[in-house]
């Protein structure tokens, strides 16, 4: 439902879906039942908002000129994130989630013209709030030169290599409805976007993040993540934290993302 305060979506946060995903992410046990606390951004996919094909992009996501402003620059990626857990989401238990927009800029960078667009989810539940999410969006010109990746730190004190594959960015795109080429069209990406494989979804990186943080320091209360460049395939990858600062870094030591935990 649109109007003047944002877009409304309800889902029964169904426990087939968060049952898929446990699955896809080699996660332990059995997954969470009816009633039962979602683990942390789960919420990913739920909230659908299916599009037919006339309004999507040739990204094959869908094309900006309603809740997010037509910018005048088609390259879309998911920048980062800032997310509050007031209280766990339930699985199987009716949630809903409005979004507005809260802020749309455009600059020029040393890559050239950029746009910045700011999302902001609210997820109640049982007529409480359960999460905030503040989601940035960037997006570039089709011609975009990347940019110089920082390094990722070195001192850690829990780290595990993880290799993605097709399949799991295929069962992330299918599960969380996000139809970008860029993470199954290998040709698209190469070409089109000028990437050397599949890339991998900054929020699959950020989940796998957040279970990590999660282990580490218990239920947490927030988390900010921020993508500082792709991973690709076949390209593995080192997940790695030190106290609440975590990160992803590619083979080659550059760090592709870079997350801060906020326990509760």
């Amino acid at each position: 439902m649109d109007g003047a305060n944002g877009i409304e979506t309800e889902d029964r946060m169904d426990t087939a879906r968060a049952a898929a995903l446990w699955v896809a992410l080699g996660q332990e046990g059995p997954p969470p039942d009816t009633g039962d606390p979602l683990p942390p951004f789960f919420h990913e996919v739920y909230f659908w908002d299916p599009q037919p094909p006339a309004a999507l992009g040739p990204d094959g996501h869908p094309a900006t000129g309603g809740l997010v402003p037509d910018m005048g620059l088609p390259r879309r990626m998911w920048a980062g994130g800032r997310l509050t857990f007031h209280a766990p989401l339930l699985a199987g238990i009716r949630a809903t989630r409005i979004t507005r927009l809260i802020a749309s800029t455009r600059k020029t960078g040393r890559t050239g013209p950029l746009a910045f667009v700011t999302l902001r989810h609210e997820i109640r539940q049982r007529n409480s709030l359960a999460v905030t999410e503040d989601q940035d969006l960037v997006y570039r010109a089709a011609d975009a030169s990347p940019g110089t990746p920082p390094r990722a730190p070195t001192a850690a004190d829990i780290h595990e290599k993880r290799r993605f594959d097709p399949v799991l960015l295929f069962r992330y795109s299918a599960l969380t409805l996000n139809c970008h080429r860029i993470h199954y069209d290998a040709d698209y990406a190469r070409g089109t976007e000028g990437y050397p494989g599949l890339v991998v979804h900054g929020p699959l990186l950020a989940q796998f993040l957040m279970l990590m943080a999660e282990r580490r320091l218990g239920p947490l209360a927030g988390f900010a993540f921020r993508a500082t460049a792709p991973l690709c395939l076949p390209e593995s990858a080192t997940l790695a934290g030190n106290g609440t600062a975590f990160w992803v870094a590619g083979e080659d030591g550059r760090q592709c993302m870079a997350a801060e935990a906020t326990p509760a």
